[in-house]
């Protein structure tokens, strides 16, 4: 039986803040309400759901990576960039506003509004397996 990756709730101090900076960042469609939720949506059909916390309570922040492809890297870090937001190019934060080559490809780390920190990347860990088309 296959299993397929279809939504995955992301808590928010402001979830329309949250939900428009993720969108407008990964260039995707605006997210749309789905009940309490505003559903931004990816790749496969899968949606990204934010949820606003109440009023005090935390948001406990998660990593988030996508493989995107080097003309999604290009315009995605240009809008971080452009948006004067510090970067990284691994998770300890020990070196600023710059990018990894890791696999012989691009990657970059970075927070949204709530603290979630965001990866992109374009060549999965490990590089891409023999016989690949070398496309996310």
């Amino acid at each position: 039986m296959p299993v397929a990756f279809n939504h995955t709730i992301v808590h928010a101090r402001d979830a329309l803040e949250s939900a428009t900076f993720f969108s407008e960042m990964m260039g995707l469609p605006a997210a749309r309400r789905f009940g309490p939720f505003l559903a931004v949506p990816v790749e496969h059909g899968a949606t990204f759901d934010f949820a606003q916390v109440a009023d005090g309570e935390v948001v406990h922040p998660q990593h988030y990576a996508f493989l995107v492809t080097e003309a999604d890297f290009d315009q995605i870090y240009g809008r971080i960039r452009e948006w004067g937001i510090e970067h990284y190019p691994e998770p300890h934060l020990g070196h600023t506003n710059e990018i990894n080559h890791n696999d012989g490809g691009r990657g970059v780390y970075w927070c949204d509004p709530s603290g979630h920190f965001l990866e992109v990347f374009t060549v999965p860990y490990g590089g891409w397996p023999a016989g690949s088309s070398r496309v996310p």
